[in-house]
């Protein structure tokens, strides 16, 4: 990463430079210096972290605030000294660079990944608590596609028993008690233990913990109770030597939300206008395979429980709904949704349509009328939001978007209780650049369609 920054930085500013006149030893000293501030920059902000690379968003985020830090810094800089021959390097050594280490990294996590699937690259981990809590960390770093960690062994109090447990269909053994966990952990060779539940609350326990685990290189890692809270959500503050973690109130309303309507009004009426071509052919192949509106509308439940018509393009006969019950017992959904794989009421058309989820593209009008979003929990029917129990209905807090976690994490897949987790996560914990990175994987998923039928 070191070498692809280096180079990165260094072909936006001699590209430029090849393209400029004037004092040629003047241009190359401040080429240098500006190629210098901004490796040092990226170093500062700690975009090469072990801990930020290969998994979600923080590590891109760290590269746009490294490199707009540099180039604000530098522009007084250049401003002060009377230098108005530098503005190539804002418009287009700054943009053009930064977009190309997002790329460099975006690379680089791709083979990351690749090799995290053969077990390369991945911190051995062991999980120490509850029976019930070490399955669900376990399980959940194995859902993960990005997950830097590998489960190695759990540790169990005598009374959870001492036979392994089986996670996502993998073994994993019980290879200590909580008294003797350093030494399992030397053992196996552990990069980390991961210390959830109950212990997690146990200070004494996690301070000797602490005191025992600094004689080796192996780290601690709490897993926090607060599953449904994203990092931006939590500060810590220490009052007198005693961590006080402070939850922030999820935000439903403000300028936040003003920021993402407007990217939604302007990327969906962009969307719209360059694939007018692609909507029209598609158009005319639906009403060539069979007869028939070409969209299709329906009526799902929006923000605060307001019912719109969602469009989509036909992917079924006419009478599909009337069908419905015939087939009602083929259900292989999660139970709340209704879903079969090889529905006869699909046509040839509709089946590759909703295999690329090309049939989901009109929602874009849906986005520019307000109903819903670019990104957003699942639109449900009104006859899902009637089975709704418990805290699931906060999934209406939030506009429904063309896409979201629930779509690029397996979609119809997914059981119904992963499903609600996904969106009530998103919900509470969504922020601009976590959709954009959502929406970039959407295109992968759409491109390698997982659980579209």
């Amino acid at each position: 990463m070191w070498v692809t920054d280096a180079l990165v930085v260094g072909a936006a500013i001699s590209w430029l430079e090849v393209h400029r006149s004037g004092n040629a030893w003047s241009q190359i000293a401040t080429a240098v210096c500006i190629g210098l501030a901004w490796i040092t920059a990226l170093t500062v902000f700690r975009t090469r972290n072990t801990k930020l690379i290969g998994v979600g968003a923080a590590e891109y985020k760290a590269v746009i605030i490294a490199s707009a830090a540099v180039f604000g810094s530098l522009a007084f800089v250049f401003l002060a000294f009377g230098r108005h021959d530098v503005q190539g390097y804002f418009l287009w050594a700054f943009p053009s660079g930064t977009l190309a280490l997002l790329a460099g990294r975006c690379a680089w996590r791709q083979w990351l990944s690749q090799q995290r699937k053969y077990g390369h690259y991945l911190s051995r981990v062991l999980v120490l608590g509850q029976r019930k809590d070490v399955e669900y960390v376990s399980a959940q770093i194995h859902k993960c596609s990005g997950a830097a960690y590998e489960v190695v062994g759990a540790v169990l109090d005598p009374s959870q028993g001492d036979h392994a447990l089986t996670v996502c269909g993998r073994a994993i053994p019980v290879v200590a008690n909580p008294e003797n966990v350093v030494s399992a952990a030397a053992r196996v060779g552990a990069d980390a233990v991961i210390v959830t539940g109950r212990h997690s609350g146990d200070g004494q326990y996690l301070r000797e913990l602490g005191w025992q685990l600094e004689a080796t290189s192996t780290e601690l890692v709490m897993a926090s109770s607060l599953t449904n809270v994203a990092g931006p959500r939590i500060q810590v503050r220490p009052v007198e030597g005693l961590p006080l973690i402070h939850v922030q109130q999820p935000s439903f309303a403000g300028r936040k939300h003003l920021v993402k309507r407007v990217m939604d009004v302007a990327c969906s009426s962009l969307g719209l206008l360059v694939l007018a071509p692609l909507l029209a052919a598609l158009a005319v192949l639906i009403k060539l395979d069979s007869s028939g509106p070409v969209l299709f509308r329906q009526q799902r439940v929006g923000k605060d429980g307001r019912n719109f018509s969602m469009y989509k393009f036909r992917s079924m006969v006419v009478d599909a709904e009337d069908q419905l019950a015939a087939i009602k017992d083929l259900n292989e959904g999660n139970g709340v949704l209704f879903k079969i794989r090889n529905d006869p009421r699909v046509t040839k058309v509709g089946r590759w349509l909703r295999k690329y989820s090309l049939d989901e593209l009109p929602q874009l009008l849906n986005v520019v009328k307000g109903d819903m979003s670019l990104v957003g929990p699942r639109p449900p029917l009104s006859s899902e939001v009637e089975a709704y129990e418990g805290f699931t209905h906060r999934r209406l807090l939030a506009k429904p978007g063309c896409t979201g976690l629930w779509q690029i994490n397996g979609r119809s897949d997914l059981d119904w209780d992963d499903s609600v987790r996904l969106d009530l996560y998103y919900v509470e914990n969504w922020s601009i650049t976590w959709d954009l990175v959502i929406m970039w994987r959407t295109v992968k998923v759409m491109l390698r369609p997982v659980g579209a039928y």
